[in-house]
């Protein structure tokens, strides 16, 4: 096994905390940028910003007040204006640093985003006694991404410090916006992974708590993410409601009928209205209504049943009701399928890493994951792919209290990846 230099591990340990501390939404995530950038620059990586390397049309679910607002908050926290300026608006980082010599060309993702929750002030949670609580309200790193951040930066300094012994090409993709499914679709059909020959993506925790490490080969559900908004007319509720056409009640209609579409026996589908919001006022008819929905599918195919199902039921309540309806999609992803003789490997190299004691195989995460489209782009062109998990004893993603026990976790990932390099890429 490749021995872990105690600098490199210090350096990605402060370098999570760091992130911690400065937590962005997707698409907004320019403090990150700016600093993954400084470091790529300071290695020697070539790199190219958002707005050079993403796809614009397939971008999904991005606000643009939002971005303003994040790009004042990065100038006022010392980014400087000619970085925004190269950044064309479009936050994430895509670093490539070749050998010199032939080999393959290996690839690793990882996400940067956070996620817009409060990170508790709890005196005995673990970043409140470390000192790297999240400095912005109400947005935190409780998925980990800071995580994966450090560690993909922490392995391009491996790669630097030891390319004499190392051949091929390597290419870092730091994607944004992947909470929601929204940035991995403009990641893909950029092109930039288009002559990867190996795709390696990681998260940690999920299933797999401290010590474990977990291969997965399929399990995450293809997913959209729809955003629904019903158009009527407004009325006086007492003097003349028969001039109204109430958004409201088609909206609500339309909730209770999507929540009946029948669940495929082919695989597993799941759909949810997460939020429904209608109305101006108590005696007016309501004339405006908006719905969140998403919906899943073991595959592709599946989760297009289900889509397919809440399009016919929205427009045919806006049918009913006399009132206009729009459907904008406003994430996806495919479901995951990765590559045995990556996953076999991936396994090996966990059974050796003197602080793992459990490696297993999950294929049944019923959650989802856009770096699927980055996977399926590669695999469409020819290339593998590998998919693996790391453990941390979290109290639930997404929760207030999420925590990794970086010290311990991070170099398990760390380890996995450099070692499959180091096998893989030997010069």
């Amino acid at each position: 096994m490749q021995e872990l230099p105690l600098q490199l591990v210090t350096q990605m340990i402060a370098d999570r905390r760091t992130i911690h501390k400065r937590p962005e939404l997707g698409w907004t995530e320019f403090e990150t940028t700016y600093f993954i950038a400084k470091r790529l620059e300071k290695l020697q990586i070539e790199f190219q910003l958002g707005g050079d390397f993403l796809d614009r049309a397939s971008v999904h679910g991005r606000d643009e007040q939002e971005v303003r607002t994040a790009i004042q908050r990065a100038l006022e926290h010392g980014v400087p204006k000619t970085f925004i300026k190269k950044t064309q608006g479009y936050t994430g980082v895509a670093g490539i640093f070749d050998t010199g010599r032939p080999g393959p060309t290996i690839a690793i993702r990882a996400d940067i985003d956070a996620v817009p929750v409060q990170e508790s002030q709890d005196e005995a949670h673990e970043s409140v006694m470390g000192g790297y609580c999240s400095e912005i309200p109400m947005v935190m790193h409780s998925c980990g991404h800071d995580a994966h951040t450090a560690i993909l930066l922490a392995v391009a300094e491996w790669i630097v410090e030891n390319q004499d012994n190392l051949c091929g090409k390597f290419k870092f993709v730091f994607q944004p916006s992947e909470e929601g499914v929204r940035g991995g679709l403009a990641v893909a059909n950029g092109g930039f992974l288009d002559d990867a020959d190996v795709l390696l993506c990681f998260h940690i925790g999920t299933k797999c708590k401290l010590g474990e490490v977990g291969i997965c080969e399929k399990g995450f559900l293809a997913t959209s993410k729809l955003n629904v908004t019903f158009e009527g007319v407004p009325a006086h509720a007492g003097s003349n409601p028969e001039a109204g056409k109430s958004a409201l009640l088609a909206a609500c209609n339309a909730a209770t009928l999507i929540s009946g579409i029948p669940r495929h026996s082919k695989g597993l589908t799941r759909v949810c209205v997460g939020k429904l919001i209608a109305g101006e006022s108590r005696n007016v008819i309501p004339a405006h209504a908006a719905m969140e929905i998403e919906t899943r599918g073991e595959t592709g195919e599946l989760d297009q049943y289900m889509v397919n199902h809440v399009c016919r039921i929205v427009n045919s309540a806006a049918e009913a009701f006399d009132v206009k309806a729009r459907i904008e999609t406003v994430g996806s992803a495919v479901n995951l399928e990765t590559d045995h003789e990556i996953s076999v490997r991936l396994q090996k190299i966990a059974e050796q890493v003197e602080s793992v004691e459990r490696v297993a195989y999950y294929n049944d995460i019923a959650a989802s994951e856009d770096c699927t489209w980055l996977i399926k782009r590669v695999r469409d062109r020819g290339g593998k792919a590998g998919y693996f998990l790391f453990g941390c004893n979290h109290h639930g993603h997404h929760k207030t209290d999420f925590t990794i026990q970086d010290e311990v976790s991070l170099p398990v990932g760390l380890r996995m990846l450099i070692q499959y390099l180091a096998e893989r890429c030997s010069g």
